[in-house]
């Protein structure tokens, strides 16, 4: 790699330009636009990700600092907060949503061969979602309660390498279960969800697909047993059973058989109780399954702390879509460079490092290898390991 070239550059290289301006010709992102494309829009976005700005004085402060090193970032226009506001209000958010599920995909091809289980070659996903407060006054069109506005950012996990493959960006008065009418879904693919997900009649359809799903049951869930498997009773699993819906128009809804799974929870001091659609896997490891649904809480606190997504540079639904979807973009990009250099360290410590190092001169796994960082293990339930496999 030329070490002529800045930190920041070298990233940028990483993305692939071609498919970039198939999505701005896509929305007709540069029509009429003079200066300040698109490209220039997203590097400056992503620089102020990368580098934790504040608000858009702050971003052209610190580029107009370094205005003699603008022109090798890739930025030909002169940075000022107007023009940057004016593109976040009127560019097509839907162009840089585009641009993060190819880098999606492509992240999903090189940790394609990493599994969560040893026994299961088959996606594992956590669907949840993460409300984000806003001020009443700035953004009135977020409706949430009479008292404050809301987004709320529904995110579908993968969870063998923690990258989001499905996101929805909504006002907070949108409930979690209507996402599921969004998915597309993958066949023999497992969705663990929570609690907030049932609708026996949106779950049906999962099992219609030939997918499968891991909740837990509401305590009033109504059901007639039909049969006992034998269970462990030392790992903590209490029964196993098959049984059909009791009441009325669940049992419309769902009218074929589930598989309910009491588990003890030593550690919690809890009983919780599991409802799925598979009948092939042990039931141990079903309840397994379900505890990696912490991981997307994980996730969630680790982006609201780690990128900029909690405040925003703009006020207009189209700018908020807009800051999101390249925070999510910055991301996977660091994702994939991560794993394309073989970067050992943690992807917090690699955000950091990038962070204070965007216009150094030098190749980036240099700034890795010269220095001697070492993987911290945390066992803690509470630490997101991302990208440390």
């Amino acid at each position: 790699m030329n070490q002529g070239q800045t930190i920041f550059s070298q990233i940028m290289n990483y993305i692939p330009r071609h498919s970039f301006c198939s999505c701005v010709n896509k929305y007709r992102g540069d029509y009429r636009i003079r200066i300040f494309t698109c490209w220039e829009q997203f590097l400056v976005m992503a620089f102020a990700q990368l580098t934790y700005r504040e608000s858009l004085r702050d971003i052209e402060t610190c580029l107009r600092a370094m205005q003699n090193k603008l022109y090798h970032l890739g930025i030909r226009s002169n940075i000022s907060r107007s023009t940057l506001a004016d593109a976040n209000e009127k560019r097509d958010w839907r162009i840089y949503a585009d641009f993060a599920y190819l880098l999606i995909k492509e992240a999903k091809e090189l940790y394609r061969n990493e599994n969560l289980f040893e026994e299961l070659n088959e996606t594992i996903y956590a669907l949840d979602s993460t409300t984000i407060d806003l001020c009443l006054s700035l953004f009135p069109w977020a409706k949430f309660r009479s008292t404050k506005s809301a987004i709320k950012m529904h995110t579908l996990l993968n969870l063998q390498n923690n990258i989001p493959a499905f996101i929805s960006i909504t006002d907070g008065s949108v409930h979690d279960v209507n996402i599921l009418d969004e998915l597309i879904t993958e066949i023999g693919a497992f969705y663990i969800i929570d609690r907030g997900y049932i609708d026996f009649e949106r779950l049906y359809k999962l099992t219609t697909s030939n997918a499968y799903f891991v909740t837990r049951a509401k305590s009033n869930l109504q059901f007639q047993r039909v049969y006992s498997h034998r269970v462990d009773k030392s790992t903590g699993l209490i029964c196993d059973q098959s049984v059909f819906l009791k009441t009325y128009y669940p049992s419309k809804s769902y009218p074929d058989k589930l598989r309910r799974i009491k588990y003890f929870d030593v550690e919690k001091d809890k009983r919780l109780v599991f409802i799925t659609n598979n009948f092939s896997l042990p039931a141990l490891t079903i309840a397994n399954l379900y505890k990696q649904r912490w991981q997307i809480e994980l996730f969630f606190k680790w982006i609201k702390q780690n990128l900029k997504i909690k405040s925003f540079y703009g006020n207009s639904f189209n700018a908020v879509k807009t800051q999101i979807w390249i925070a999510v973009s910055v991301y996977v990009l660091l994702a994939i460079i991560k794993k394309k250099l073989k970067i050992a360290c943690s992807l917090y410590t690699f955000l950091q490092v990038v962070s204070i190092s965007v216009f150094e001169k030098m190749p980036i796994n240099s700034m890795f290898s010269e220095n001697n960082y070492t993987n911290f293990t945390d066992c803690s339930d509470n630490q997101l390991c991302l990208f440390n496999l």
